[in-house]
């Protein structure tokens, strides 16, 4: 049990972010992660976070979060993109929340008569109905905002669902103080309907005027500071101050936060740059947001909600579909919108639990909130489990969000974990087919390109690149397969059935091919084949699964004693290489590559792409050195090869070639100089790409002699 806020914060912020990444495996949103993280540690799992943390000491991040929430919803609510749908959201916020109000006050109304349990009256269950039908309008925006942004989805539904949203949290109070007001009149304790009216009107009004006079202030600020770090600082610090004084004031921090991010988003100006320095600084913010909003979640309230729970549940979901509908269809809301926007509205968390809170601090509704809280609460659990599942699904059956790696054709629709094993398994290896005319063997060829064959599933690439590389070289290509010393030894005819797969292959391509069996380790019979055919290259390829450097060992053997180029293949999918990128921290790196690169997209008459990488603080000065260098050498060295250049300031170097990777079919870059100790010191980029790159990519370690001097450029 944890009772540290700094330890409970890292606990926190490691289960959510792990819990997120397994989610993603299987194609359910971060926030999902988050709340089941939560879950896990709170009083429903195993008991980690207490209440006590939870409340008393890590309850400021919740509101933090919030305003940031609320201020993010409010960049998407820009009049001028939503003026073509304008229409559509003021009818379907409006429908979608009566109709939410209406069937679950009016199905609660009928549960509750039918059970008419001991004690109750017809009074007793019409303000219940009433107050649990209010609370039914709230939606939770910080679930939605959420799936927006890491899907990164734009369109016409997204920008519905976000404004719908927006509104929803003021019709949603609205609604609640009409709802209290009529529950005090019918309970015989109460001031006049009209004094109610008006103190809804005074909180929505309030809201409205307080984060409107924020946003102007946060607009009038930012004009008058220009570094990044002052302008983080001084937005949060009215942001803050923002939700403070609304929460001293007893009104809305959501309704603020939202009115001051629509106030600066509709100006002239449309200055942003909050909103993105605000972006870098909430991913932490949000996931103790959302794992705390799990460790609150209470399973034992799905237990003590019953059938009114259910009907509490169920009639919310209807009214949000066929509400959303039926205004989609009363505004004339395209197709997508109209079917598929209500899903999106389920999740509810924050402001439900407000507005139960609310009524269990009131004197005179007391005696309902012990049957309204846990059927919220169990609500809450269900729609914050399954409703951001359901957001997600509806922007993606919309084709607003980002595509994956997963959602490509290749993947056959597998969840991303699958698709990742698939691709890097036998049956997910593939050889795109040899489009180009045969080729034409050397007259006099000299040496052999050298392949090691060992799984069927690579052989008949590797194979052809061999062939391609010995027609560079004008040289043979070579397979050799290396078999343990006490293998039984093979008749003529099995050995003939045994290389046939690359025997057909480089017959394809029009050359002969040279076999060579061996009975030995796995190293020494490949170096021993280099060595006597007088190789030009040495073509292996790594291990296939999940675990491609098991056999480095071997790697750097071969590498370490043979006197040409050695090309590790890593498989991913398709083997092709009609674009091709080259990333390089040096240009000595270059010049060592050129003959693989050179073979490679002379084959296919390939798209070559060379990614300069430079250290993030590099100065403009040298960027432009470096580019007009790198476009020189580009210009002078590749005549009939369609290449073009990039030059990074890369604050990750992995990150900037996998950002850049899936644009092309195949990788080409050099590997570590580094051996034992040194490696794991200091590690390889080129075993980073390809442990994490979804591309085949080519390892390429050249002979030691040839690469003791690597100079960077200056």
């Amino acid at each position: 049990m944890i009772s540290q806020a700094t330890l409970g914060i890292a606990v926190l912020l490691a289960a959510g972010l792990g819990m997120a990444k397994l989610a993603q495996l299987i194609r359910l949103p971060s926030v999902t992660g988050f709340i089941l993280a939560g879950l896990v540690l709170g009083s429903s799992g195993f008991g980690v976070v207490t209440v006590d943390l939870v409340g008393y000491q890590l309850e400021h991040f919740t509101q933090i979060a919030l305003m940031l929430i609320a201020f993010g919803i409010g960049e998407h609510v820009e009049l001028r993109k939503l003026g073509s749908v304008a229409r559509d959201v003021a009818y379907i916020s409006v429908v979608q929340a009566v109709a939410a109000f209406a069937i679950v006050a009016l199905g609660t109304w009928v549960c509750t008569t039918l059970l008419n349990g001991p004690g109750t009256t017809g009074m007793d269950n019409l303000i219940l109905s009433l107050l649990l039908g209010a609370v039914a309008v709230a939606t939770a925006p910080a679930a939605l905002l959420h799936i927006v942004r890491e899907l990164n989805a734009r369109g016409p539904l997204t920008s519905t669902l976000l404004a719908v949203v927006a509104v929803d949290d003021g019709l949603a109070i609205m609604i609640f103080g009409m709802a209290v007001s009529a529950a005090h009149q019918l309970a015989g304790d109460g001031g006049s309907v009209g004094h109610a009216v008006l103190a809804v009107f005074y909180e929505i009004g309030a809201s409205i005027l307080i984060g409107v006079v924020t946003g102007f202030c946060i607009d009038f600020i930012l004009h008058k500071l220009h570094n990044r770090g002052e302008m983080l600082t001084a937005g949060l610090a009215l942001l803050l101050l923002c939700g403070e004084t609304t929460r001293l004031l007893h009104l809305s921090p959501l309704l603020a936060g939202m009115m001051a991010g629509f106030t600066i988003i509709n100006r002239a100006e449309r200055d942003v740059r909050l909103f993105r320095a605000l972006n870098g600084f909430e991913p932490p913010i949000y996931v103790l947001f959302f794992t705390l909003a799990g460790v609150h979640l209470d399973l034992a309230a799905l237990k003590l909600a019953g059938w009114v729970g259910l009907v509490y549940f169920v009639g919310r979901i209807l009214g949000k579909y066929f509400g959303s509908w039926l205004g989609g269809w009363l505004s004339g809301a395209t197709p997508v919108v109209r079917n598929y926007l209500g899903l999106a509205l389920l999740p509810q968390a924050g402001v439900a639990i407000g507005l139960v809170f609310m009524i269990s601090s009131d004197p005179r509704l007391a005696a309902w909130s012990t049957i309204i809280t846990p059927v919220v609460l169990a609500g809450v659990v269900l729609s914050e489990l399954g409703g951001p599942v359901l957001a997600r699904v509806t922007i993606d059956k919309a084709g607003e969000g980002e595509k994956s790696a997963a959602d490509s054709p290749e993947c056959e629709g597998r969840t991303p974990l699958a698709c990742r094993r698939w691709l890097r398994s036998p049956q997910g290896i593939r050889l795109a087919p040899w489009e180009d005319k045969r080729l034409q063997p050397a007259a006099n060829p000299q040496g052999k390109v050298v392949f090691g064959a060992s799984h069927f599933a690579t052989v008949r690439a590797l194979a052809r690149i061999a062939t391609i590389l010995s027609h560079y070289y004008h040289a043979l290509p070579l397979s050799v397969r290396v078999h343990k010393k006490n293998t039984p030894y093979l008749t003529a005819q099995e050995t003939t059935d045994l290389f046939l797969p690359e025997t057909d292959e480089v017959a394809q391509l029009g050359y002969p091919l040279e076999q060579e069996l061996l009975f030995d380790a796995a190293a020494s019979g490949l170096v021993a084949a280099a060595e006597y055919n007088n190789a030009k290259a040495v073509v292996l390829g790594y291990p296939l699964g999940r675990n491609p450097l098991g056999q480095q060992k071997v790697l750097d053997k071969v590498a370490d004693n043979v006197l040409c180029p050695v090309i590790a293949v890593r498989f991913v999918g398709t083997m092709a290489w009609k674009r091709i990128l080259v990333p390089f921290l040096f240009f000595q790196e270059l010049e060592e590559l050129l003959p693989v690169v050179e073979a490679m997209a002379s084959s296919s008459h390939s798209l070559v792409t060379f990614q300069h990488l430079l250290p993030a603080d590099c100065s403009e000065h040298e960027l432009q050195s470096c580019e007009e260098q790198l476009q020189n050498w580009v210009e002078t060295t590749f005549f009939d090869i369609e290449a073009r250049f990039m030059v990074t300031g890369a604050e990750s170097r992995l990150e900037s070639i996998l950002r850049e990777a899936p644009a092309h079919d195949l990788l080409i870059m050099t590997a570590a100089r580094r051996r034992g100790v040194k490696r794991a010191l200091f590690g390889s980029l080129a075993n980073a790409v390809v442990n994490n790159c979804r591309n085949p990519v080519f390892v390429v370690y050249f002979p030691l002699e040839k690469s003791h001097h690597v100079v960077p450029l200056q």
